[in-house]
């Protein structure tokens, strides 16, 4: 009695363990996973796609914790159960010996050619994984497009195309899993039929007597049942495996952009004076550049816009920046640093920047604005949502800024994202304001209130603008006109609408003919009485 409570308390005992064991072990992958992707540039996000890094902070690290908890639990018994049962057999007749060899080199052979049908469909599953999921996101993400075009049954088919391959390959890899076991019991019976045959024989000639038979019987199927422990194991192994080179994939990756293992620090008194010094830039991989030579300065106080048609490079311009990628040739810097010799998090410190498409994350309009500073005081970020025109429409809610907010924001129209986008930034004070076109959700009079509050707050401050709108840029102390990623005129609106073909193309395609001549006639009117 004492020895089955014994039994029963290690068997909870060993249970408990290796589940905690397993579960630590998931933790900590997924926090290292998390923190390596966290550090990714851009480069490594285009390299792993969304959907398969999901998959291996999810579905891959959950194949490695079941194999620890199954090693834990039948591995380290195993062989106590394996050696228990030889030392029996030993003890009682070593003559047959040869069919438990016979039994373990059968289970291992069944095992071998498993694992030479079913090993390399395990990448593949994984892989169909990541498919369904990319698929599933992209459906649910643009939902409303699909709808809007009706192509519902199109994007059905589509994942259904996605989940049937997936189906088929687990269908395959299960089966072959199905068949381990009646084959197992197949050797187990057979080798047990064959002890009875030469144990008969034994019997009959006086050299062993039934007992001992029996006795032989119950240590091979133990012994057999420890391999068996052990083959189940094996099986296991080749998808964890998959999923454990996927899980090292991400964490073992290179991260293009790093810090420097001796920093240095921007200037304490600096502005945030952005430099770019004849700086050229590729994506990865890419075979030619996107950037050419960009040199120009954009100074505090001062507000720098950018313009030019759709892939001139705009978004990639300002995306160095941050150091979303690093520069290929030439440097930027700020306040005279290069922005390679600091830390990211220094760096970024620095810089407000509202992106192209407006972010939100779940949780209150309060807690999306004070996102740089949890302990924000509600009169910075009230002060911020005027400066961006958000106020009004924060106010009108019945909750005000504890309004919740969705995931992605998918509660809040385009415009009042991409103000409340505006407003985080702001209440940032930082040096250096990024806007990414971030007005063109904005209708015309929005537009113009909210860059008139907005000169004030950063008359300080370096203000970088990408715009599609003339009307935006207007007044900029300094536009920058792209083309084809080459500086093809650097000037106010008036000077350029003289001197830079591409600019003029691009106003006159926005501007009416007066507006046009009003600007040049003025331009003119500024050089006379200058000289």
């Amino acid at each position: 009695m004492l020895i089955a409570f014994l039994g029963l308390l290690a068997s909870v005992t060993v249970g408990l363990l290796a589940s905690r064991t397993a579960a630590a072990v998931g933790r900590d992958l997924r926090k290292n996973v998390f923190t390596k992707v966290v550090g990714f540039s851009s480069g490594e996000f285009d390299r792993f796609s969304t959907a398969s890094l999901i998959t291996r902070s999810t579905n891959d690290i959950q194949q490695i914790q079941m194999v620890i908890v199954m090693m834990l639990r039948m591995v380290l018994y195993a062989p106590i159960i394996a050696v228990g049962g030889v030392y029996k057999v030993i003890n009682t007749n070593v003559s047959m010996t040869w069919i438990i060899a016979l039994g373990v080199v059968l289970i291992l052979a069944l095992v071998l050619v498993l694992f030479l049908c079913v090993m390399p469909k395990f990448r593949i599953l994984q892989k169909m994984v990541d498919r369904v999921n990319l698929v599933t996101r992209e459906i649910l993400t643009g939902l409303s497009v699909i709808r809007a075009f009706h192509t519902e049954k199109h994007e059905e088919e589509r994942f259904d195309v996605a989940n049937r391959d997936l189906t088929k390959t687990n269908l395959f890899v299960n089966r072959a899993m199905t068949f381990m076991m009646p084959a197992m019991m197949l050797i187990m019976n057979g080798i047990s039929i064959l002890i009875v045959w030469v144990g008969a024989h034994g019997v009959d000639g006086g050299q062993m007597q039934v007992g001992d038979m029996m006795a032989f019987i119950q240590y091979t199927m133990q012994i057999i049942m420890a391999f068996l422990m052990i083959c189940m194991i094996s099986i296991m192994l080749p998808r964890a495996a998959v999923a454990a080179g996927r899980v090292d994939e991400v964490l073992t990756s290179e991260t293009a952009i790093r810090d420097e293992e001796v920093p240095e620090h921007l200037p304490e008194e600096g502005k945030g004076l952005v430099e770019f010094d004849h700086v050229s830039f590729r994506y990865p991989g890419a075979g030619k550049d996107v950037l050419h030579d960009i040199h120009f300065i954009a100074r505090p106080g001062e507000t720098t816009a950018i313009i030019g048609s759709t892939g001139s490079g705009k978004s990639t311009l300002v995306n160095l920046i941050p150091r979303f990628y690093d520069v290929t040739e030439g440097s930027i810097r700020i306040d005279g640093k290069d922005i390679r010799t600091v830390t990211q998090h220094e760096l970024r410190e620095k810089i407000g920047y509202v992106p192209q498409k407006g972010m939100l994350f779940s949780g209150t309009i309060a807690s999306n604005i004070a996102y740089s500073d949890e302990e924000m005081s509600s009169e910075r970020i009230q002060e911020a949502a005027k400066i961006a025109q958000a106020k009004q429409f924060i106010e009108e809610k019945p909750d005000g800024y504890d309004s919740p907010i969705s995931q992605g924001g998918g509660n809040v129209s385009g415009g009042q994202k991409q103000r409340l986008s505006i407003a985080r930034a702001v209440a940032k004070h930082p040096d250096i304001f990024i806007f990414d076109d971030s007005f063109s959700a904005l209708d015309y009079k929005t537009d113009t209130v909210l860059r008139q509050a907005l000169k004030e707050k950063t008359k300080d401050s370096t203000v970088i603008i990408i715009a599609q709108r003339i009307s935006t840029i207007l007044h900029a102390e300094q536009i920058i006109v792209l083309d084809e990623g080459q500086i093809a005129g650097i000037g106010t609106h008036e000077e350029l609408l003289k001197n830079c073909e591409a600019y003029y193309q691009i106003a006159s395609s926005q501007l009416s003919q007066t507006e046009l001549e009003q600007a040049v006639t003025g331009s003119r009117k500024g050089e006379a009485a200058h000289e």
